[in-house]
C-alpha cells in the first residue's frame, strides 16, 4: 500500500485560481509536469483508457450497476403499477394501521440501502485496487516518473 499519494490536497492541473481572482481560470502548466518521452497528458489518458486494464475495471462496474440498476427499477415501476391496479391488494392491513402499500414502501427504502451496501462492498473488493494502479501508472506517465 503506498501513503504518498500524489492526489492528495493537489487542485485539478491547470486550474488554480490566482489570488484575488473571482473564477477559475487556466494557469500555467509547470514544467515538471511534462509528460515525459514527448507525450501530451491526452495521448497518456487515452492510452490509458484503451488499456486492457482499465477495460477490466469497467467491465467489472457495468456487471454490477446495469443488472442491480435494472432490478431496482423493476421493482419500483411493480410497486407503483401494483398501487394504481390493484389499490385494494395494496389497502390491506397487515398489522393494525399498516396496510401492504406501507410494508413494500418501507421495502423500497431498506433495498435502496441494502443496494447501496452491496455496491460498495463491490467496489472495495472487485475495482478499488485495480483503479488506484492504473491511477498511479498514469500519474507517474504524466510526472515523467516510471516504474
Amino acid at each position: 500500500m503506498r501513503l504518498d499519494d500524489p492526489w492528495d490536497d493537489a487542485p485539478a492541473s491547470g486550474w488554480e485560481e490566482p489570488d484575488g481572482a473571482e473564477g477559475s481560470t487556466p494557469a500555467a502548466v509547470p514544467e515538471q509536469a511534462a509528460p515525459r518521452g514527448g507525450h501530451s497528458a491526452a495521448a497518456i489518458y487515452l492510452d490509458v483508457q484503451r488499456s486492457e486494464a482499465f477495460q477490466e475495471v469497467r467491465r467489472r462496474y457495468r456487471r454490477f450497476v446495469v443488472p442491480a440498476t435494472v432490478a431496482f427499477l423493476v421493482w419500483y415501476l411493480a410497486y407503483v403499477v401494483t398501487a394504481v391496479t390493484a389499490p385494494g391488494l395494496m389497502a390491506r392491513p397487515v398489522a393494525g394501521a399498516v396496510n401492504v402499500a406501507m410494508v413494500v414502501g418501507l421495502g423500497q427504502f431498506l433495498t435502496t440501502f441494502l443496494i447501496t451496501g452491496a455496491y460498495a462492498r463491490h467496489a472495495r473488493l472487485r475495482r478499488d485496487r485495480a483503479a488506484l494502479d492504473l491511477r498511479w501508472e498514469t500519474q507517474e506517465m504524466t510526472r515523467g516518473a516510471g516504474r
